[in-house]
């Protein structure tokens, strides 16, 4: 099977994650605390994947410059992309809605779109380096891909919701993240087409930009929710995630 069809399925894999948060929306309501519960998983599993997977992988691939400044880069990125995208009903599209304040606005044209550009924020720099990871005949990382799934849940479960209350129809909702889903999978495809002969310090670089907008994503919006509602045992749940992401890595190494 070509090498860019393999990367589109793993990142189509990953961002199938938000069509299955807006089913769950969609026909059911989760418990406050079991959504904080998979979001401190998730908290422990990407800290994990950031750690051991993107950032080592950059430093290796890249040297610690192109690392670092990728780094930082991507981090500021999505800093001043959400900034933007707050202030058009986007800031919680990674909050499940289980707390008040935390809520997803009414889904109307604004908000709408301005969610529909935080995912593909979100999910185009994952799945670019879930492609990259392929080039040469490597193996892709169950860690990152694990990752990736479980920080889009929670965006399928808020935006879903927000949408559903607001009126939008259920054709709409699903064919808009059933398109983001499909443009993770491109998006992978791309990684692994258009990066496979460059140098070793731009794949490096672009590695590290994912880790830098994970991390950033992770401490504006996925650890919130998860402390949101379990309070005394978030730092335990994340540590048992971020072990088991830690433990797979070295198995798969």
């Amino acid at each position: 099977m070509p090498g860019w069809l393999v990367a589109g399925g793993w990142g189509l894999l990953g961002g199938s994650a938000l069509l299955l948060g807006a089913l769950v929306a969609w026909f059911a309501t989760l418990p406050a605390r079991l959504i904080a519960a998979v979001m401190a998983v998730g908290s422990g599993v990407l800290i994990s994947a950031v750690a051991f997977d993107l950032m080592d992988e950059a430093y290796r691939t890249g040297g610690f410059r192109a690392a670092a400044a990728g780094f930082l880069t991507g981090a500021l990125v999505y800093t001043l992309a959400n900034v933007a995208l707050s202030r058009s009903g986007a800031r919680h599209r990674k909050r499940s809605g289980s707390e008040p304040h935390a809520r997803q606005p009414a889904a109307d044209a604004n908000s709408g779109a301005a969610i529909a550009i935080g995912a593909l924020l979100d999910g185009i720099p994952e799945s670019v380096v879930i492609g990259t990871s392929l080039i040469g005949g490597g193996r892709v990382s169950a860690v990152m891909v694990a990752a990736v799934f479980l920080s889009n849940v929670p965006e399928g479960l808020a935006s879903a919701a927000g949408m559903k209350r607001a009126g939008r129809s259920a054709s709409y909702v699903f064919g808009v993240w059933g398109g983001i889903a499909a443009a993770s999978g491109l998006a992978a495809a791309f990684g692994y087409v258009a990066l496979g002969g460059a140098a070793p310090a731009v794949l490096g670089a672009v590695t590290a930009v994912a880790a830098g907008a994970i991390l950033a994503m992770l401490v504006d919006t996925m650890i919130p929710e998860a402390t949101s509602a379990t309070h005394a045992y978030s730092g335990l749940i994340a540590v048992i995630g971020f072990l088991a992401a830690f433990v797979l890595s070295k198995a798969g190494g």
